[in-house]
């Protein structure tokens, strides 16, 4: 049976959980490949808002399984508050969640770590949500990591005190002072530790082969948006794994030949969360009104989201990376209201024109070209189907397909499930 992939094609913040919990349905098992705590997927359903930071979308439907896979970094005292703000929706995890036993866990060091290493640059700071993601990756290559299936040895505190000094040798190098207690980290740490051992631990890519064997459908969620990836991302303000196509394989264990359809979802705007170059980038009234209208906060973090037109180089290169064959546009309702609507189609760079990503896309000679579409100033929330959207938000969504040569088969125009138009 194939794998389906739902994948952010921006630099984070498309609007995935809302389209999980949506596909969900269509799926025997939701399984979220890569990234950690850094991540937050919101959830709309019922008038009520969830917020998901470690635990896939799929989680609300009592039926499906809900996977961690290998390739994601836990933060045990992130999930087990997660799974307290859930409870009141009767999900019952003993029957829908598992976990990787190959997953690696952010350790309290982890999260001091990343503090006093982001601290240390000053104005050069790359922007890290300072959750300890990205030094539990650099354990995990590095060969020193934290495992899961650790904690089902009987010596594993040994393990954990010993890389934990490691750590607080390191913190030390850096020189900074810090406003965490270590003592205060670990006594909550372990507390949650002990709540995670009640949850599955799989191993992971065997239940996906027994589940492929028996027909069953997956859908493999990403996090983060394909812009932040450590390879392919504006390095080096990206996040610390693969959050493209390829992480779905090295993340859950499944093979490239299992793909089929890979779901891009994009914003018909662009934002981005925290440092790092965004040529796009709004400064004016539109921006304004973009930021205040998308109520653009994080959803982990709460740190403002820069706004910007969208940018259809960037696009148009995260979909070939990913091998999207079906796009999903959200916050369309976004931009209601909007006398005009720009999209950035190629950039002057160097003194040239190129429609292409450059290597760096920090230089100063970098500049958005863009064309310019009517805008639109219906309510679209009002709407219950794509058959009734506004003429002039149709000759938008027909250009980004003829441009980007994938159909766009779902437009979001509202942050509530329901809220969602099938083309």
């Amino acid at each position: 049976m194939a794998v389906d992939l739902l994948l952010g094609l921006q630099w984070g913040d498309e609007g995935k959980g809302k389209i999980v919990d949506v596909l969900t349905s269509n799926y025997d098992i939701i399984a979220r490949f890569q990234g950690g705590p850094n991540a937050g997927h919101t959830l709309v359903f019922n008038d009520k808002k969830y917020v998901l930071h470690t635990i896939p979308s799929g989680i609300f439907h009592n039926d499906k399984i809900n996977l961690i896979g290998n390739g994601v970094v836990i933060d045990p005292v992130i999930l087990n508050k997660e799974i307290e703000n859930i409870k009141e929706e009767n999900v019952d995890i003993s029957k829908t969640l598992f976990i990787s036993r190959k997953a690696h866990l952010i350790l309290p060091t982890h999260r001091l770590l990343d503090a006093a290493s982001e601290k240390s640059k000053g104005k050069n700071k790359i922007g890290s949500t300072l959750k300890g993601i990205g030094p539990t990756y650099m354990d995990k290559t590095g060969r020193n990591g934290f495992r899961v299936g650790d904690l089902e040895s009987k010596n594993w505190k040994t393990k954990y005190y010993d890389l934990s000094k490691k750590h607080q040798q390191l913190i030390d190098f850096y020189n900074v002072e810090l406003d965490f207690s270590l003592e205060d980290l670990e006594s909550d740490f372990f507390e949650a530790i002990e709540k995670l051992k009640k949850i599955n631990f799989v191993d992971s890519e065997n239940l996906l082969f027994e589940s492929q064997d028996k027909n069953k459908s997956i859908l493999a969620e990403g996090a983060q948006g394909s812009l932040l990836d450590i390879d392919f991302g504006t390095y080096p303000y990206v996040t610390s794994s693969n959050t493209t196509a390829a992480g779905a394989c090295t993340g859950l264990g499944i093979s490239p030949n299992s793909i089929n359809d890979v779901f891009g979802i994009f914003k018909a705007y662009t934002t981005r969360v925290g440092s790092g170059p965004f040529p796009t980038e709004l400064f004016d009234d539109y921006g304004k009104t973009m930021s205040k209208a998308g109520n653009e906060f994080g959803a982990t973090t709460g740190r403002p989201r820069r706004c910007g037109w969208l940018d259809l180089v960037a696009l148009k290169y995260a979909c070939r990376i990913n091998g999207v064959t079906k796009l999903m546009m959200m916050k369309t309702d976004v931009l209601s209201g909007f006398d005009k609507i720009l999209v950035c189609t190629k950039y002057k760079y160097r003194g040239e024109t190129i429609e292409n990503l450059p290597y760096n896309l920090s230089e100063e000679s970098l500049e958005p070209v863009y064309e310019e579409f009517e805008g639109w100033s219906e309510n679209l929330r009002e709407l219950k189907s794509a058959d009734n959207l506004p003429k002039s938000l149709n000759k938008y969504i027909d250009f980004l397909e003829s441009e980007l040569n994938i159909p766009i088969v779902i437009v979001s125009v509202g942050p509530d499930r329901k809220e969602t138009l099938f083309r």
